[in-house]
This record gives C-alpha cells, sequence and structure tokens, in this order.
C-alpha cells in the first residue's frame, strides 16, 4: 500500500508535509474518459461544509483526502475552500485563495484533474493559474457576474449551476410553475449572458442545483427530469451527494440519516442518473459511485453480434 505522508521526524522526513509521487503531465479535460459517467470527488477545505466541514484543517490534509480520492478512482477532484450549504458565512477570496491553492497544485503536479468550487472571479482564476482545469460556480454568475469574462477568456469549462438567491436566502426562494421548466428557462437566461461574453456552447456544462432553492419533493421532480436538462445541448452534471433531501428519505424513528450515513442513496442515485446519460457525478464517497458508474456503463453496453 502507498503512503501518502512520511511520518514525522523518521529519516530525512522531518515534518509532517506529504511526499508526493513523482509529478506526471497534466490532465486534461479533453483526455477524460468518455465511455461512462465520470465521478468528481468533492474535496471541501473548509471549517464548516455540511458533510466534510473541518476534516482537512490544513493543506497537507487536504491533499492527502484528494490524493486518496484521485487513486482510487476518481476523474476530477472539485476542490472548494467556501461553504455553499444554506446558512453558510460568506468567505474572502483572500482566505478562500489561502485555503485552496496550494492544494490545488499539489493534486495537479500528481496528475489530478481538477475544478474549482468557487463564487469569486479573482479564486477561479487563480485557481486556473495553478493548474485547475474546470470552473464550478454554483451561483450563476449571481454574485459575480465578471466571471463570465473570465471563462471567455480563459476557455476553461464551465459548470453553470441553478441557483436563486445566494446561501443564507435560498431556502425561502422555493416557488416554481414547474420545477424543471423554470430551471431550464433560468439557466438558458444565465447561458445567454455567457454566450454575449464571448464563452463558447462546448464550454458549457449544466448542473440543475440540487438541494440549492429546491424543496425535497422539488429534487426528486428534477431526477426524474434530467432528459430536459440535457435537451438544452450541453453535459449535465449531478450533484446530489449526502444531501438533506437524501437524508429525509432514510430517516427512521423521526430521525433523519446522518450525512456519512447517505452514501449508498447516493450510489443509487449515481446508477440511476448515469443509466439516463448525466456526463459527470459530484460526490463524497468515490468507490462506491465509481462502481455504479460501471455498473450502468456496462448495462447499457451492446450485447455481442447486435
Amino acid at each position: 500500500m502507498d503512503s501518502l505522508a512520511a511520518a514525522p521526524g523518521t529519516g530525512p522526513a522531518t515534518s509532517p508535509l506529504p511526499v508526493l509521487r513523482k509529478p506526471r503531465p497534466a490532465a486534461k479535460f479533453e483526455d477524460l474518459p468518455t465511455g461512462r459517467t465520470l465521478v468528481m470527488g468533492v474535496l471541501n477545505v473548509t471549517p464548516d461544509s455540511f458533510s466534510d466541514g473541518g476534516k482537512h484543517p490544513t493543506a497537507d490534509s487536504a491533499i492527502a483526502a484528494g490524493l486518496r480520492m484521485f487513486y482510487a478512482g476518481a476523474d476530477i477532484i472539485d476542490v472548494g475552500g467556501e461553504s455553499t450549504r444554506p446558512g453558510a458565512e460568506e468567505v474572502s477570496p483572500e482566505e478562500e485563495q489561502r485555503r485552496v491553492l496550494p492544494v490545488i497544485g499539489a493534486l495537479v503536479k500528481a496528475g489530478a484533474l481538477v475544478s474549482i468550487d468557487t463564487t469569486h472571479t479573482s479564486t477561479a482564476e487563480a485557481a486556473l493559474e495553478a493548474g485547475a482545469s474546470i470552473i464550478n460556480d454554483v451561483s450563476g454568475l449571481s454574485i459575480e457576474p465578471g466571471m463570465a469574462e473570465l471563462v471567455a477568456r480563459s476557455k476553461a469549462p464551465y459548470v453553470l449551476t441553478h441557483r436563486r438567491g445566494d446561501a443564507k436566502t435560498m431556502t425561502s426562494l422555493t416557488e416554481y410553475q414547474d420545477v424543471a421548466d423554470d430551471v431550464v428557462a433560468e439557466l438558458s437566461g444565465v447561458r445567454d449572458k455567457l454566450y454575449a461574453a464571448g464563452v463558447l456552447p462546448e464550454q458549457v456544462i449544466i448542473d440543475p442545483g440540487i438541494g440549492f432553492s429546491k424543496t425535497d419533493e422539488q429534487n426528486w421532480e428534477l431526477l426524474r427530469n434530467l432528459d430536459r436538462l440535457e435537451a438544452m445541448g450541453h453535459k449535465v452534471l449531478v450533484g446530489v451527494s449526502r444531501k438533506r433531501f437524501l437524508g429525509t428519505l432514510l430517516t427512521v424513528s423521526g430521525k433523519a440519516a446522518l450525512p456519512e450515513e447517505r452514501d449508498a442513496a447516493t450510489a443509487a442515485v449515481t446508477a440511476i442518473t448515469a443509466a439516463r446519460g448525466a456526463w459527470a457525478v459530484r460526490v463524497h464517497d468515490v468507490g462506491s459511485s465509481l462502481d455504479a458508474v460501471k455498473v450502468a456503463a456496462r448495462l447499457a453496453a451492446p450485447q455481442p453480434g447486435n
């Protein structure tokens, strides 16, 4: 078994800094697998994320966690330095960059393809300079419209997520006529802004924003209607991992399942969305969802002689 870090004070290693493997060539977006749904591993370098906040308090521990995901088979590592859970406090771009940039640099050197989970243009730009390949902006341009110009200039793939309001207001913004139709319409409006800034259609990845300004039932309704998102003509990223509506579903004796108890349900959703053609899933537990997408791909594979 490979060791991700040398024990402090032993041999030439006198600090707990991770000892990374020999740097590999930079991973490229265009080289991602195409025969199955991709798995994006969630790496939160935050003290307050709903599932893993505080688990990676230092760059060293975050790098080690990211490497475990990478060596477990994650296609993309999504690094974030600010919690996007409902009610989360805002983090300055300076603090966000302090948290994420060393982690991104180390993972890229190890050969991982990295996305930056941020709503801040300056953080996205710094992350791209550090080697990140994808911008994952859960705000849908609602916080910093200047993000569109960066996406156009950099030519980086951009995850356009549906969300109303911000972390403190989104739970009160759940009125829809038809949640699937309304989400498509609102995403289309933001997409028009991206196009106006010079962003190319092939750069856009659509995320329906499961858990963002939606009730539990609206989340399920969106999952039932992913084909309407796919009809927009872009790759679709689905992020349900450990989210509250899964905990509600798994309630026992009046107690909702804890985040870490939701991985089996997450893998079930992964298998279903993969079978329906999702481009990627964003998950905390890479192994179970990687197994799920492989099963979905095998079932969809043509039979010999057909």
